[in-house]
Parts: C-alpha cells; structure tokens; sequence
C-alpha cells in the first residue's frame, strides 16, 4: 500500500515536472521575439534559478566534499549540457528534429540499464518508448522541414546524451544512509550550470532593456520580468526539483517516458497562449505520447523474490525489486534503481 501510494506520488510529480519544463518555451519565446538573445534567455533562466536555490546550497555545503563528482556532473550535463546542446542545434537544424532527437533520451536511459548496468527492463517501459517516440514525430511534425546536418544533429544527440544524465544522476544515491538530499544537488547544479553558461552566452552584451518592457504573448502585452520570473521560478526550480523527487520514486526509464509529455503540454500552451495552430498529427501524436507513458507506468512484477546484482562499469550492488519492474526473458530477476552510474564513461562512480 505504500509503495503503492509512494508511485503514485512520483507519477504525479513526474507530470508537474512536465508541465513545468513545457511552459518554458511558451514564456520564452515572447522574450525571444522582443529582442534576447535565446542563449541569453537560458542564462537568466539557470542564473536566476540558481541565485533563488542559494540558500539551500548553502544548507548543503557539505555536499561539496561529499559528493563533489556528482554535483558536477548533474550541473555540466543536466543544467548546462542540455540547454547549450539544444540551443545550438537549433540554429543549424529544424526545432522540432532537434526536439524529437532530443526525447530519444528515454530511449538511451533503457539502453544503458539494459546494455551497460546489464539490468533488465520492463516490457512496458520499452513499449512505451516506442509509442512515446513515435508519438512525439507527430507532435513535433518532424517531416515538415528535415535536414540533414551532421554537426545539428550530433548536438541534438549530444543534448539527449545529457538528458540521460539528467534522469541517471537524478536516481543515483537515493538510498542509504550517505544519500545526497536532491535539493542540495539541485542548488549546486544551477551554480554550476550558470558559471559554465556564462561563459557560453556572455550576458554582458545582453540587451538587458528588453526586462524593462513588455513582450507580446498571443497578441496580449505581458510585462517581461513576469515571464522572466515564471521561467526562473516555474519552468526551472519547480520543475527540476519536482523531477529530481520523480525520478527517486520512479525508476528512471518510467520518468523519462512520462517526460516526453513535456512536448505535448508544450504544444497545447502554445496553441492556447500564443495562438499557435494545433494540428490533427499533433493532437493524435500527443494521444500515442499518453498512451505511452500511461503504459510504462502501470506495468507490475513477475517475480518479486530475487535481487538483481547491477554490474556496471562503476561497480556492482544489490538492487532490490520493486513493484514497477518485471521480468524479460533470459535477463534475471528485476530491479530499479540505478547503481555505479558513471560521467562520460570514466569508469568512476558519481560522488
């Protein structure tokens, strides 16, 4: 009954995580039309958020001697990593390609448990990547403008690389009793992210009048700083740390399927916000997305009786069951959360 409960808690996170993430772009694209800089507006984003989360690193401070490896990871690949990738494959390719290779990160995630950490995976975590990408090519109407770019595309792949680390990290240590709280790591990532964006969009030759304005959201005057504040406030603390708490109740291959509905909440507040027109591709693609997620989350174990040893490069730990992974053929019994996650394939453990 509480395990029960404790994922239905961590479903219902998952989808305010997405609802938060997908707002980004509705508020950002008004800024980004009256006069910033795109780079810029991921740097006011990651820096705002990171000055509202300072108390909470400073909480924290002993994270940085305990878990210094993990916190840099989570700000290199999970804050900064993906909105450079993502930004610069934007302006080489197609948005929705770069977004549509982008959410192949579920994908890579089962992946690296199956292939790497050599740990089985559900039946429906695996059906519903399938439906939740095929439904996100609808979304996205990726065949509208595609074209291929080597450079694009390896950036576009390079920000679902990072989106991986993003939902490995996020598990990585929460069980036991040295596990880093996620809000400190969190806090650390966004002071991370924003020193290396920095460096990356150079706010100083912003137009910083633009704050000072209004910009226009679907034909209506909305002040600038009101938008700037929902990006900073909802659309990146809420949703990282209503991610983060996700992930640890959830496995990550589930909340990273259940993340692809960030497209589809992102495209239905575009089409009521900003006036954009909803297509009948969309709205049967955003179904298929449902569809997807609602699967990978509702499946239920076969055998709940052995523990599965994850033996990834990092290392190898007893995993215990839970009730959200079941058994493929010739792979053992299941488990959930990730152990010996590695950065960049250095062969060292996070923290």
């Amino acid at each position: 009954m509480r395990a029960s409960q404790g994922r239905s808690a961590g479903l219902g996170l998952a989808l305010a995580s997405a609802f938060a993430f997908g707002g980004s772009g509705v508020a950002a694209k008004p800024l980004i039309e009256a006069g910033l800089d795109p780079l810029h507006v991921v740097w006011l984003r990651v820096a705002g958020a990171a000055v509202v989360m300072m108390p909470v690193a400073w909480r924290h401070r002993d994270l940085l001697i305990r878990k210094p490896a993990l916190l840099a990871g989570f700000g290199l690949l999970a804050v900064a990593g993906v909105q450079a990738c993502y930004f610069a494959a934007i302006s080489r390719i197609p948005v929705g390609v770069a977004l549509l290779v982008e959410y192949l990160a579920p994908a890579l995630v089962l992946a690296w448990v199956r292939f790497v950490q050599r740990r089985p995976v559900t039946r429906a975590a695996a059906l519903g990547v399938v439906l939740a990408v095929g439904g996100l090519a609808c979304v996205v109407e990726v065949w509208s403008g595609l074209s291929f770019d080597a450079v694009g595309l390896l950036l576009a792949l390079g920000a679902a690389c990072c989106q991986v680390g993003y939902f490995v990290l996020s598990d990585h240590g929460g069980e036991g009793e040295d596990a880093p709280d996620p809000l400190g790591v969190i806090a650390y990532g966004l002071l991370i992210g924003a020193l290396v964006l920095t460096v990356v969009a150079r706010p100083w030759g912003m137009d910083w009048s633009v704050l000072g304005g209004s910009a226009s959201m679907g034909g209506t005057a909305v002040p600038a700083v009101l938008l700037l504040g929902w990006i900073v406030l909802i659309a990146t603390v809420v949703a990282y740390v209503t991610g983060v708490i996700s992930v640890r109740r959830l496995s990550p291959q589930v909340a990273g399927v259940v993340a692809c509905l960030e497209a589809v909440i992102a495209t239905v507040l575009a089409w009521v916000l900003l006036r954009e027109h909803l297509s009948a591709p969309q709205i049967f693609g955003g179904a298929v997305v449902l569809v997807g997620a609602f699967i990978a989350q509702s499946s239920t174990p076969k055998s709940p009786s052995e523990p599965v040893v994850g033996g990834g490069p990092g290392g190898t730990a007893d995993v215990p069951v839970t009730e959200s992974d079941a058994e493929l053929p010739d792979a053992g019994a299941p488990g959930t959360e990730l152990s010996g996650a590695v950065v960049g394939g250095a062969g060292r453990d996070i923290g």
